[in-house]
């Protein structure tokens, strides 16, 4: 009877299997955690935006918008710090969100989006701009970091896994 109640209630039981399996993954929490934050941020809009309405505009707002919760300092162009990946001291340059956070972010949204409903033929999180948005991020932290990204050189048939021509780690 108890266990009944539990299962109702979302709560795990000890050591039941399928209790674990159905509490839902880091991914999964964090993916209706955006969606939801997403659709507040619609919401709050004046006028607010209904989601079928949304479109890749109200995304690039969203994500703007988001910066202002950033972690990653990114120097501007006229910091003396601009360039360097490890500055020595301390600048007023602002904080962002990072390109990699945006990047998993929108891959989020993106899946959320189809899963509640949408099309993949409207998906404003799929759309050309917000590529181009997240590529023109990821170039100017780069830059302001110091740090160049190089893409990564596809391995042929015939190499060996352990060879390659980049110098960054690969993903696992």
């Amino acid at each position: 009877m108890e266990r009944g109640k539990d299962l109702a209630e979302g709560s795990p039981s000890g050591g039941d299997p399928a209790a674990a399996a159905a509490a839902p993954s880091r991914y999964e929490s964090q993916k209706r955690r955006d969606w939801n934050t997403f659709g507040q941020f619609l919401k709050n809009q004046r006028p607010p935006v209904a989601l079928p309405q949304c479109n890749s505009n109200h995304v690039l707002d969203f994500l703007r918008y988001l910066d202002q919760f950033g972690k990653t300092k990114v120097h501007l162009q006229g910091c003396i710090f601009y360039g360097q990946p490890e500055p020595p001291a301390p600048c007023t340059c602002p904080l962002r969100q990072a390109w990699g956070s945006l990047d998993a972010l929108i891959g989020r949204l993106r899946a959320a989006y189809e899963e509640n409903g949408g099309s993949p033929e409207t998906n404003p999180f799929a759309s050309g701009a917000i590529r181009i948005y997240l590529r023109e991020v990821k170039e100017c932290q780069a830059k302001a970091r110091g740090i160049p990204y190089k893409k990564k050189k596809k391995k042929g048939p015939g190499k060996p896994d352990g060879e390659s021509h980049s110098s960054s780690m690969p993903f696992s």
